[in-house]
């Protein structure tokens, strides 16, 4: 599975990337901060929403410590989408967020 950390992350949203970020969060966990851009999709929902989601677009996963996160890469990786797994989640997160 492929990872990233938070401060990659920060650096490439800081260089204008334009990236798909999934927040697989509870409700309740974003309402107190999500990263910028970012798309909420809680970690239960994602079977039932891939259709949502374009196969030809990498998407990085994030969550408060990067254990929900990689599990939902872990799932779509092997329903065949490009994914990278934001290691050490928002706990980690130093950037902004809304």
């Amino acid at each position: 599975m492929k990872e990233m950390t938070t401060t990659e992350l920060q650096l490439l949203l800081e260089q204008g990337e334009q990236l798909n970020l999934i927040d697989v969060r509870e409700s309740d966990e974003v309402a107190q901060g999500m990263i910028p851009g970012a798309i909420h999709i809680p970690l239960g929902e994602i079977p039932e929403r891939l259709d949502e989601l374009d196969k030809e677009k990498p998407y990085i996963m994030i969550c408060r410590s990067g254990g929900r996160s990689g599990r939902a890469s872990a799932f779509m990786d092997a329903e065949g989408y490009d994914v990278t797994n934001m290691v050490g989640g928002m706990l980690e997160w130093a950037g902004a967020t809304e």
